[in-house]
């Protein structure tokens, strides 16, 4: 492979049994795999990309069903992300893989990595939830959090930018504009990302983990910071809080979020 300026961002195809997976790529040498939150896409890692390439190929995939990515039909499951992950992994040759995952990312990642074990060099789990019975009761009485009901006057597009606008600053308009977008790409299956989340068997694989794992999380996402202490529970594993940020982390902490990966990845 030719030496590629790390801020030079690569858009490719893989195929897979659901269809086309989109990935965007950054770097070279050692892969990152990145995982996105949903309803979002690749776009949630634009700034982080080119970072975490200077020193390594980063990868940010559009979860199967969002984004560029394929959207079969049937109900979305963490267990079917992880396998178009698995596909994307395979496709691309990679023998070993860092893992980070993002929000449903994490989860995504929990899985994969609980799959793939040894081929998982490092796993950084970012506002990941830590799905318990707790989390699932909750689920049952929910209120959904993208869901809206498209309107003739298109008063439903200001409607989703007010769902996340709160966890925005002034100044993050460009961010949550790119949130309106993904979530517009799939406004039907908005809320199937989270659901997939609530009803995923977390506590039977997390004994599967291999890989080294350190759990980051924002100080204003008061949605996953409780999980930092159930993932060290769980797993015995580091937990880190950033120095700033909400649910967008990613986006409002690009060069501490991408330095943070890049000494994870980068401990051995």
């Amino acid at each position: 492979m030719t030496h590629t300026h790390a801020n030079t961002l690569r858009k490719g195809y893989v195929p897979s049994r659901f269809g086309q997976l989109h990935y965007v790529e950054a770097g070279t040498g050692v892969p990152v795999l990145l995982l996105h939150q949903t309803p979002r896409s690749w776009t949630e890692y634009l700034d982080v990309l080119p970072l975490v390439g200077v020193r390594h190929r980063a990868i940010a995939m559009d979860t199967l069903g969002f984004g560029a990515s394929a959207k079969p039909e049937g109900p979305h499951t963490v267990e079917r992300f992880a396998d178009a992950v698995s596909a994307l992994v395979d496709q691309l040759g990679l023998e070993h893989i860092h893992l980070v995952g993002h929000h449903t990312g994490g989860v995504i990642a929990v899985e994969v990595a609980a799959r793939l074990q040894d081929r998982v060099a490092s796993l950084l789990l970012s506002a990941t939830p830590f799905v318990d019975d707790e989390k699932r009761r909750a689920a049952v009485t929910g209120a959904r959090i993208d869901h809206v009901d498209p309107k003739p006057d298109g008063s439903h597009l200001r409607e989703l930018w007010n769902k996340r606008g709160g966890f925005y600053r002034p100044g993050e308009e460009a961010s949550l504009t790119r949130y309106v977008i993904d979530a517009l790409t799939v406004l039907d299956r908005v809320e199937e990302g989270h659901e997939a989340v609530r009803a995923y068997d977390m506590e039977r694989r997390l004994p599967h983990l291999t890989a080294r794992t350190l759990a980051v999380c924002a100080p204003d996402d008061h949605y996953s910071l409780p999980s930092l202490a159930k993932f060290a529970a769980a797993l015995d594993c580091e937990t880190r809080v950033l120095s700033d940020g909400h649910v967008a982390a990613p986006e409002q902490v690009p060069a501490e979020f991408a330095r943070t990966v890049l000494e994870w990845v980068d401990r051995d």
